[in-house]
């Protein structure tokens, strides 16, 4: 039986924006310096069936470092994945899952931000890819003795 996997359902768990300084931050002069943090969260549900909830924050900073706005989002796809090799899994959920999710949760972000008073905020692409065998390394180092060739 080949490999199948499918999304049953895509969805926003959690969504903030937060302006806490309007109208003040609306009228910022010079670029905002941008602060992205990306976070990938899988869970087996059962049948064969997998949650991955992408976790984005964002914040820009005013040139004198006030806060002009803030969003959060938590955005989950159900993904439904069988007849897999267990090796198999962890890569789909955190590269391949969060890679279908990304588009929809930036376009979330871009709306969320633009709904605020701000241009939009269009997200670059994320290298889920590289993000994963940069974990793989770490966990890697952590486990390996030292002093072995």
């Amino acid at each position: 039986l080949a490999p199948q996997a499918g999304i049953l359902a895509q969805y926003v768990k959690d969504l903030s924006f937060e302006n806490p300084n309007a109208p003040a931050s609306l009228q910022m002069q010079g670029q905002p310096k941008i602060e992205i943090n990306v976070n990938v969260n899988a869970r087996a549900g059962g049948q064969d069936m997998y949650e991955v909830e992408l976790k984005i924050d964002a914040a820009a900073r005013a040139p004198d470092n006030s806060l002009a706005f803030q969003v959060e989002l938590l955005y989950a796809g159900l993904f439904r994945l069988t007849g897999a090799p267990q090796e198999a899994v962890e890569p789909f959920l955190v590269v391949e899952a969060p890679r279908i999710l990304f588009p929809f949760a930036r376009r979330v972000i871009a709306d969320a931000v633009r709904d605020g008073g701000f241009p939009p905020l269009m997200l670059e692409p994320i290298d889920f890819g590289g993000l994963y065998l940069q974990q793989l390394e770490a966990r890697g180092q952590g486990q390996q003795p030292v002093g072995n060739a």
